[in-house]
């Protein structure tokens, strides 16, 4: 191999050699049951399978959204399967639902559920709640495209709902 490449080879690898897991339990979370797992005694927020943590939740039991747009949003996923949306203040209160607009796609990129969303009406003003349900699942990637006004620029938010 030539000098060069293997010097790039050994920048691009470096990191990844000393790249450290943050799981300290001794337990592995994949073996066990639902209610095995529903047991243990955590000290931190809700994690997946495989140990990875997950951000704290919404007033309303939720999946926080904290957008580089520099709005906050709750996910919700009420029975039958619908993402209903609010925007959130510093506070974490609901924000009135005026010229935002939500459109999105849910599931597996092999088989997606494009969503959009109308707000709700009465006790759910404040709400933005999607035309379909989810995609079957305890966790369910999303890609939500947000304006916040209808002269905004849009922002694509990438994360994925985790419903167990």
């Amino acid at each position: 191999m030539k000098p060069k490449l293997l010097i790039l080879l050994a920048l691009i690898g470096t990191p990844l050699a000393f790249a450290e897991e943050k799981h300290d339990h001794d337990h592995d979370h994949s073996k066990e049951s639902k209610e095995e797992h529903a047991k243990h005694d955590h000290d931190h927020e809700h994690e997946d399978e495989e140990g990875h943590e997950h951000a704290e939740k919404g007033p309303n039991g939720g999946h926080l959204v904290e957008s580089k747009g520099g709005f906050t949003l709750e996910v919700v996923v009420d029975k039958e399967r619908k993402a209903r949306i609010v925007f959130l203040d510093k506070d974490k209160k609901t924000l009135p639902i005026e010229a935002q607009t939500i459109s999105g796609t849910s599931g597996e990129r092999s088989a997606p559920v494009k969503l959009a969303f109308a707000k709700g009406k009465d006790a759910d003003a404040n709400v933005l709640i999607s035309d379909k349900a989810l995609p079957a699942g305890a966790h369910v990637p999303m890609i939500l495209v947000v304006k916040t006004a209808a002269d905004a620029k849009a922002v694509t938010e990438r994360f994925e709902l985790h419903l167990h």
